[in-house]
This record gives C-alpha cells, structure tokens and sequence, in this order.
C-alpha cells in the first residue's frame, strides 16, 4: 500500500480531476441511455485514470533522461520566479529510473487490460482510442516528436481529457456515440487546455531560459498569452450558449455561468501577474477548495498554485455541475 501511495504521488495524483471528472460526467450522460452498461463504463473510469497517473510518469521519464531536472532549481538561483523542480524523486535516491520504467509500464498495462475487456465487449471502435491514447501520451514527451516541447502539449492534452476521453467513456458503456456528448466535451477540452496553458505562463521565464517549447513560450508575448487564455474561456462558454441554442444541450446547462466568477478571476490574477508578478493573492471562497495553503506559503509556491488551482477548480465545478443537470 505504501509503495502504491508513493508512486501515485510521483504520478501527480493532485492533477487525477483532470481526467476523472470528465470521465464522470461522460458516466453520467452515457446513464441516461436505454444501453448503458454500469460494468463497462466503471471499467472506462478506471482505464482511464490509469493511463493518466502512467503518461505523467512516462513525461517525468523522458523529461530525467533528456533533460536535467534541477534546472528549476539552478533558474530559480538566477532571480526566475521557478516553481519546484520536477522528478525530485529520482534526484534525491528515493527510486531509480528502472524503477520508474516499471511504474510506468505497470499503469501502462492496468489501462491496457481495462481497454482489452471493453474491446471484447464492443468491439474494434475501442481499438482507435487505445492506440490514440498510446501514440499521444508516448510522444507527449517521447521522441522523436516530443510534443510537449513544440507548442502544442496544452492543446493536446486538451483533447485527450475532452473529445477523446469523453466520447470514449461514453462508447465504452452505450456502444455508441452522441452528438452531446461531444458538444460538451469541446469545452471540459478547452478548459484542461486552460490549466496547462495557465501553468505554462506561469513558467514562462524558466521555459524560454531552458528552451521548453509551450504554447506560451510559442506565442512570445504576455499580451498574446493573456488574449489566448481570454478566448480559450471565452469560447468554452461559447459552446454551452450554442448547445443549448441549437438543441443539443438543456436549458440546465446555463448554470455553469455560475463559474463566470471563477472565469473572471482567473483572467485578473494572470492580469496581475503579468503586471506585479510579486504581488500575493490570498484565497476567496468564490476560487474553490485550496487545502494547505499555509504550507504552500511556507514553501513559497503560493504565488503560483493560487492560480493552477482556480484554474483546476473551474474545470472541476464545470464538470460537476455538467453532471447533476444531465439528470434534470
């Protein structure tokens, strides 16, 4: 139990409501059809979460032996504002790379299984999202594409926790596809996009020091990346107006603009650290959940999770509240 704990800590379990809450809400569309399998789309769920704790290892893997990890650490000494540096892990001798390989293949093979026992059940239209899944979570940071690292791993990842996750979940428990369900999955897509782009403006400078192509990074400027986190919001809203406007979404799902606060002052605090980036923020109960934030001031990331988390939380309320009114 513990050695389970401690990689799924390695693997970023604080990120896991990325794809579980859209796995979720894709359960709970997929229950309201006369084919709905409760087996099958709990097996999805669960597939899923699998294949994100291994492709965030699989990303610290190739990060360690294709870059040094301490380079936060070293940027952060320079005057950059960095956030902790990654696979401490690996650099303090808790786990070796071996080690970490067989993690890695461990998740890898429980996502593969859950893949294979609805393979069987549906048939060969899951094939497609297993070897979907595979090639865009190896060459997220695997080469020879390293995805990540050329602009377009917030888009990318994007689509894969949205239209692919989503329409998968769904298919593996109706058997079949919904023009709702991938209406709605654009936006849950564009708003994980979001946490990922949020999180690369933040480490702009590091980034750009250390030559790590994000979409940030790819766009050069603070007033392009502020216009770009505006219409990722702006068009995730968007898409809910147009779903309902054109029939395919219930007037209940207006109550996600519930979130414009949460929406508005995500747009402020990043207003404002592109303007003060030493300015510090305290939490508002309008942000969400944010557990231990005495000790993220502590540690001095504060600054930074104030934001990932607002971000993190929109996308969570979203998904929930996509949830409940699937059943009004």
């Amino acid at each position: 139990m513990n050695l389970l704990r401690f990689w799924m800590n390695n693997a970023r379990n604080r990120a896991l409501p990325q794809s579980l809450l859209p796995a979720i809400l894709a359960f709970c569309m997929a229950s309201r059809s006369c084919d709905f399998s409760w087996v099958l789309g709990s097996i999805a769920v669960f597939g899923v979460l699998c294949a994100h704790l291994g492709i965030n290892l699989l990303d610290d893997y190739f990060d360690y032996q294709f870059k040094d990890p301490s380079y936060r650490d070293r940027i952060h000494h320079q005057g950059f504002r960095a956030r902790i540096a990654k696979c401490d892990y690996l650099t303090s001798g808790q786990a070796t790379v071996p080690q970490l390989r067989m993690a890695c293949i461990v998740f890898g093979l429980l996502a593969l299984i859950c893949g294979t026992v609805i393979f069987i059940q549906c048939g060969k239209v899951i094939l497609w999202f297993i070897l979907a899944t595979f090639v865009l979570g190896f060459f997220y940071s695997g080469p020879p594409f390293r995805i990540s690292y050329r602009g377009l791993g917030e888009l990318q990842v994007g689509f894969m926790f949205g239209p692919m996750l989503m329409n998968g979940v769904y298919y593996a428990a109706c058997g079949s596809f919904s023009p709702s369900v991938l209406l709605i999955s654009i936006p849950v897509g564009l708003l994980v996009s979001n946490i990922l782009f949020t999180h690369s403006i933040l480490d702009y400078e590091p980034d750009k020091q250390v030559g790590k192509m994000t979409f940030a990074v790819l766009l050069g400027k603070k007033k392009y990346m502020l216009i770009g986190l505006f219409l990722l919001l702006l068009i995730s809203f968007g898409t809910i107006v147009a779903g309902i406007l054109y029939g395919y979404l219930s007037v209940w799902f207006f109550l996600v603009f519930l979130l414009a606060p949460m929406a508005i002052g995500l747009c402020y605090l990043m207003i404002q650290f592109v303007k003060n980036p030493h300015q510090s923020f305290q939490p508002q109960f309008w942000m969400g959940p944010m557990s231990n934030w005495e000790r993220l001031k502590a540690v001095g990331i504060d600054w930074f999770m104030i934001r990932w988390l607002l971000a993190r939380n929109l996308l969570a309320f979203f998904c929930i509240i996509s949830s409940c009114v699937t059943f009004f």
